[in-house]
C-alpha cells in the first residue's frame, strides 16, 4: 500500500473526536470478564456481547474504529453477517491486535517481552484479506519505584519487538497501533510514573527511526501520566493532564497524526475527564483522542449481564460512553452531559 493510503488511515482513525473501540481481549480474558457477572463463559456468549457492541445504533458517530481479537474477527452476529461488515457499515474501521502476550524477560526476573513477532508477516497477509485496516500490538513496561525498574534493557527490547511489529505491518498494507503501556499497577508516584514514560517513548521513537516506520501512517496508543493505583499520594486531575500534554510534547513528532490513549484501569469517568483537560490545553500538534476497553464497556457489559431483554438498554450505556469521550476529545465534555444521559 502507499504511503498516501496509510496515511489517509491512520488520520480517519482519529479526526473528528471519534476514538478506537479496543474490543480485542483474549478469549480468557473476556471469559474472565463474563464468568465475574454469572456469565457462562461460552463462545456463544462472546459472540453475543460483541453483537451487541457492534450493532449499536450511531455507533460510529463516535468510534473510528475497533480492535479486534482473532476470534472476533472471523465472527458473524446471529443472523450471519460478519461483524467485519457490520463495522463498515457505520464507517467503523476494523483493526485487530496482532501481538502474542507477554512472556518472562530472559534475563529479568521481573520484566516481560511482548511476543508474536515469528509468522507475523503471514499473520497480517491473512488479517487483510479478512478485512482488517490497522493491527495493534501492546508493550508492558511495569514501573516499580523502590525497585528501580523498568531496566533500560527491558525498555530496549520491548521498543525494538514494537518498531519491527510496525514496520511488518505498513508493508502489509495495515496502519499499526504502537501502545508501549506503562501500567498502573503498583504504589509508584506520578514523578516516576513520567520518569518512566519519558525513557519508554524516547526508546520508542529512536526504534521507529531506525526501522524506517512511516510516521505519518501510524498511531500512537501511550497511558497518561498518573500516579499508581496504591500510591498513597494521587495527583489532581489537572496535573495528571498538564504533565502527560508535556510529556508527549517532548518525544512523540508533529508527524504523528494522533494519539489513542489507552485508560489503563482508569474508571469511566476519569479516563474522559482527563482527555477532556489536555485536549483544552491545545492547540497541540497531534489529535488527541482514546483507544479505551473498560473506560467504555464496564457499565454497557454490566447492564447487558448475558440477557437478550439487555440489549437496548447496553447499547445506549455504550453509545453514551462513546458520546463522552467524543466530546472529551474535542475540550467540550462536561459534567452536566452525564446527568442530561
Amino acid at each position: 500500500m502507499a504511503a498516501a493510503d496509510l496515511e489517509a488511515i491512520a488520520r480517519k482513525m482519529v479526526e473528528g473526536g471519534r476514538g478506537i473501540l479496543a474490543a480485542d481481549e483474549s478469549n480468557s480474558t473476556a471469559n474472565k470478564r463474563l464468568g465475574k457477572l454469572k456469565i457462562d463463559p461460552t463462545v456463544e456468549n462472546r459472540q453475543a456481547y460483541r453483537e451487541m457492541l457492534f450493532t449499536t445504533p450511531r455507533l460510529g458517530e463516535y468510534i473510528s474504529g475497533t480492535i479486534l481479537y482473532d476470534e472476533t474477527i472471523r465472527q458473524s452476529t446471529k443472523a450471519g453477517v460478519p461483524f467485519v461488515k457490520i463495522l463498515n457499515d457505520q464507517n467503523i474501521l476494523p483493526g485487530i491486535k496482532v501481538d502474542a502476550g507477554v512472556k518472562p524477560l530472559p534475563g529479568s526476573p521481573t520484566e516481560t517481552l511482548t511476543e508474536g513477532l515469528d509468522g507475523l508477516a503471514e499473520r497480517l497477509a491473512e488479517y487483510a484479506k479478512l478485512g482488517a485496516k490497522f493491527t495493534k500490538w501492546r508493550a508492558v513496561i511495569t514501573p516499580d519505584e523502590k525497585n528501580k525498574t523498568p531496566t533500560d534493557y527491558a525498555i530496549h527490547v520491548n521498543a525494538h519487538a514494537l518498531a519491527r511489529y510496525a514496520k511488518l505491518a505498513q508493508e502489509a498494507g495495515l496502519v499499526p497501533i504502537v501502545e508501549p503501556e506503562v501500567l498502573m499497577d503498583g504504589t509508584h508516584s506520578i514523578e516516576y510514573a513520567r520518569e518512566v514514560t519519558e525513557r519508554a517513548l524516547h526508546c520508542v521513537f529512536n526504534e521507529l527511526h531506525d526501522q524506517r516506520v512511516l510516521l505519518e501512517g501510524m498511531v500512537l496508543k501511550p497511558n497518561m501520566v498518573i500516579a499508581a493505583q496504591d500510591c498513597p499520594k494521587q495527583a489532581s486531575r489537572e496535573q495528571v493532564a498538564e504533565w502527560t500534554v508535556k510529556t508527549l510534547k517532548r518525544f512523540v513528532p508533529g508527524a504523528v497524526p494522533g494519539i489513542a490513549f489507552l485508560s489503563g484501569g482508569q474508571d469511566e469517568g476519569e479516563a474522559t475527564e482527563h482527555l477532556n483537560l489536555m485536549n483544552k490545553l491545545g492547540p497541540l500538534p497531534w489529535k488527541l483522542g482514546f483507544s479505551y476497553g473498560r473506560a467504555l464497556q464496564d457499565s454497557s457489559l454490566k447492564t447487558w449481564a448475558g440477557k437478550a431483554a439487555n440489549v437496548a438498554a447496553a447499547q445506549r450505556a455504550l453509545a453514551h460512553r462513546s458520546k463522552m469521550n467524543w466530546a472529551a476529545s474535542t475540550g467540550k465534555y462536561t459534567t452536566e452531559m452525564e446527568k442530561a444521559a
